[in-house]
Order: C-alpha cells, then sequence, then structure tokens
C-alpha cells in the first residue's frame, strides 16, 4: 500500500456505527456553539472561523504522519463536490440556527438521512428494498410530528435547514464514493480546504474582531468538534453502506437536547420527543435490516 493509498473497505458495520456515534456526540457541541456565537457574530465570520480552524487542525493532525500523500487524491472531481456540498451545508444550518431551537433545528435536518437512503441507489449503485422504503416513510412522519406545519418551527429559518439537511445527504453521498480511493484524512482536508477559500473571500465583508480570548477560543473550537466528527463520518463510510450509516445521525438528537437546555434553557416539548422517538424508530429499521443483509 502506498502512502496515499486509503484503508480498504470492509464491512465492519459495528465500527462504522462507533464512528458515526463519536461524530453525532461532537456535532451538537459544535452547534450549540455556533447559535451562542451568532448572537454577537455574522453567521458569515461563524462559517469561516469553522472551515478555518478545521483546517489547521486536520494539517497538524495528519500533515506530520502522512507528510505530502495528504493531499493526493484519486478523485478531484468528488473531492471539490464534498467541499462545496460540505460548505453549503454549513452555511444553511449556521443561517438558520440562531432562530430556530438546537433540538429542532436538529429534527429538521434529519431529513439529511432519509435523503440518503434514496440517492445512495442512484448514485451508488446500493439497492433500496421495501423495508428501508417503509422505514423512510415512518422517519419523515416522526420530522413531521416535530415540525408541526403551521407551529413556530416552520419560518424561513427552517427552510434553509432543509436546503442544509439536502446538502449534507449529497455530501455523504459523495464521501462513500471516495471512501476506500482516498484516506479519510485527505477527505476531510479537501473538505475544509475549499470551505476556507470560498469564505476567505467573503469574511473581509463581514469581518468583527472577537470581542475576547474566549469568543477566540469558542471561534477557534468551532473546528475541533467539526473536523474531528467529519474525520469519524468519513471513516464510518469505509467500514458499512451508507444507507446502513445514515440513520444513525439520529442520535443527535440526544446530544441536542442536554446542548440545547445547559446553554439556552431550551426545553423540547412532547411533539419533539414523539417525533424524534419515531424517526430513531425509523432509523433502527434500516439499520436493522441492513445488519441482516450485509451485501446489499
Amino acid at each position: 500500500m502506498t502512502a496515499s493509498a486509503a484503508p480498504a473497505r470492509v464491512h465492519r458495520p459495528w465500527l462504522g456505527i462507533l464512528f458515526m456515534g463519536i461524530a453525532c456526540a461532537l456535532f451538537p457541541i459544535m452547534n450549540g456553539l455556533v447559535k451562542l456565537l451568532s448572537a454577537s457574530y455574522h453567521f458569515e465570520e461563524v462559517v469561516w472561523a469553522r472551515v478555518v480552524s478545521h483546517l489547521v487542525l486536520i494539517v497538524l493532525i495528519f500533515l506530520p504522519r502522512r507528510g505530502w500523500a495528504l493531499f493526493r487524491t484519486r478523485q478531484p472531481i468528488s473531492q471539490f463536490i464534498c467541499s462545496m456540498t460540505l460548505l453549503a451545508s454549513t452555511f444553511f444550518f449556521f443561517g438558520a440556527v440562531k432562530y430556530v431551537g438546537v433540538a429542532e433545528a436538529i429534527a429538521i435536518s434529519f431529513i439529511a438521512p432519509l435523503a440518503v437512503v434514496f440517492l445512495a441507489w442512484p448514485l451508488l449503485g446500493e439497492r433500496i428494498t421495501a423495508m428501508r422504503l417503509a422505514a423512510v416513510a415512518v422517519g419523515f412522519t416522526g420530522v413531521l410530528i416535530v415540525i408541526r406545519p403551521g407551529s413556530s418551527v416552520f419560518q424561513w429559518a427552517s427552510l434553509m435547514i432543509v436546503a442544509s439537511a439536502i446538502a449534507y445527504a449529497i455530501y455523504q453521498i459523495f464521501i462513500r464514493r471516495v471512501a476506500g480511493l482516498d484516506h479519510p484524512s485527505t477527505t476531510v482536508f479537501y473538505s475544509a480546504f475549499g470551505s476556507t477559500i470560498v469564505m476567505s473571500l467573503v469574511v473581509p465583508f463581514v469581518w468583527r474582531t472577537p470581542d475576547n480570548l474566549k469568543d477566540a477560543l469558542l471561534l477557534s473550537s468551532l473546528g475541533l468538534f467539526g473536523g474531528i466528527g467529519h474525520y469519524c463520518v468519513a471513516r464510518a463510510m469505509t467500514y458499512a453502506p451508507a444507507n446502513f450509516i445514515a440513520p444513525f445521525n439520529y442520535t443527535q438528537m440526544i446530544g441536542s437536547v442536554i446542548v440545547g437546555y445547559m446553554l439556552f434553557d431550551e426545553i423540547p416539548d412532547l411533539y419533539t420527543w414523539i417525533g424524534s422517538a419515531v424517526i430513531i424508530a425509523a432509523g433502527l429499521m434500516v439499520g436493522l435490516r441492513s445488519r441482516a443483509k450485509p451485501k446489499t
């Protein structure tokens, strides 16, 4: 194996679940900090801080270990799509989370793993079964219970989160496409590199110097949580198919409830709990079915 080779795809679904679980523990913390910082800074600056600190973190960790192999990719077009779809997802989500509760925002974003189940078939050739289609229908019902059409959750910010979720679904599909061809560290590097270039062109127009050292550290920490989280997502995709791993995104609800309560005194209502339970049940339907038939 050359220095630039990626780990071979091995079907170890529980390792995939473990890596996705770590990612889903980190993302709610990042989202809570984004909501906190967005009260004082333009969300474009928060996005810029997120991608730049992500890029610096990845280079510091992986460049000494992998050298120039970190920059070598066999899938430059797919890596570009990964970078731009992740940036779009981050941009829309960060722009909306200031106006929507942390748990409610995550619940709406659960459209992403549902979309992955559909898109993995035409884009990756991963067969979709009647059971998975039924699970998607159940999960979407859970999302509707959470957002309750006509409630205060339905607003322009909610539409931005929907756009974020669709972009993230495409990102996960292309992550799976490059898994096994590029090393996960290369994937997370390019995801941050392209985003950094774009946002560095935008941030001068909205720049505000951090008010204090605490804010500067919080802005910098976004890349720590996001960078490690997305590395874990890329790693998870090397161990199991996308439509198996995707439903475990639902575990973000647990962390989101905790973060929302601790930082903003947000307590999800009964409908959010019921809808979340339905969504998680749908995810387990897909996951257990995939485990029973690992070759699908």
